[in-house]
């Protein structure tokens, strides 16, 4: 199969995971993004029960647990990512703050209304973004909060190179004003949303570019594993060659209460920060 119309789903996930885990993040983001989201949740309680959902090897979940001083229960699919988070909890001391699970996103078995804060940045496409919303609100509180960040179009129209390979590997990407109006849908108060700058694509990026040789090696020069790169390094050139057309986003919403305030926290923020 041409690599150039593989998706990532039809490789191994264990070569996937191996290919991964060795990156800060698993998709663009950086700790002044997270830190940039976190200012739009207010007033969670002292003994908040918070989620963060694919969080693979937890670049955002050590920030998240210093930051917010709470407790976190951070899930994923991949072993390999919940090791390594594993890790970086034992050397942050912070084993009585973060609980892992190796646990699909459709297998979470939180009790409804038992959570104050759903974290998920760069992975609800996992579930689906719309699935994903209306799902997991069941286990918010009334009032809790969602932050995700997503794929989006930044434009109306786009080369048809582009669209052809986001409609194989995440069709549900759309654009901003879309997404806004599907998390209102699944009975969220959009709070803010804004978009990831350019920079934290390249630190995404570039570690793994750095790694490739090593992971080629380590796996023999499989078939397999050179395709992976070479799907990898399709992707960065489709990104330097479009990301005028579409980036990540970052959407937080608030579960509507039953008589929602009109005041500046939930009013809807549009912060662009490319």
């Amino acid at each position: 199969m041409d690599t150039k119309h593989k998706v990532i789903y039809d490789f191994n996930f264990s070569l996937i995971a191996d290919f991964f885990k060795g990156s800060e993040r698993q998709g663009p983001g950086s700790e002044d993004i997270t830190k940039l989201a976190l200012q739009f949740i207010h007033d969670l309680p002292d003994m908040a029960n918070i989620a963060d959902l694919g969080c693979g090897t937890g670049g955002q979940t050590i920030f998240l647990a210093q930051n917010l001083k709470r407790n976190i229960s951070a899930s994923d699919i991949m072993p390999e990512f919940i090791e390594s988070l594993n890790e970086k909890i034992r050397k942050a001391g912070l084993e009585n703050r973060i609980t892992t699970k190796n646990i699909s996103m459709t297998e979470l078995n939180f009790p409804e209304q038992s959570l104050d804060l759903i974290w998920a940045e760069g992975s609800i496409y996992n579930i689906g973004y719309q699935k994903g919303l209306k799902e997991w609100r069941k286990f918010l509180k009334p009032n809790g909060y969602i932050a995700v960040s997503e794929a989006t179009w930044f434009t109306n129209e786009r080369p048809q190179e582009i669209a052809d390979f986001w409609e194989k590997n995440y069709s549900e990407i759309d654009t901003v004003s879309k997404k806004v109006q599907q998390m209102q849908d699944a009975g969220y108060t959009p709070v803010a949303h804004f978009i990831l700058p350019e920079v934290c694509w390249w630190d995404y990026f570039n570690p793994i570019l750095g790694y490739c040789d090593a992971f080629l090696q380590k796996h023999n020069y499989s078939e397999e594993a050179k395709s992976l790169v070479e799907h990898f390094h399709y992707e960065i050139q489709l990104y330097d060659k479009y990301k005028a057309y579409y980036g990540y986003v970052f959407y937080i919403g608030q579960v509507n209460s039953e008589t929602p305030a009109c005041n500046e926290t939930n009013a809807i923020k549009d912060l662009s920060i490319r």
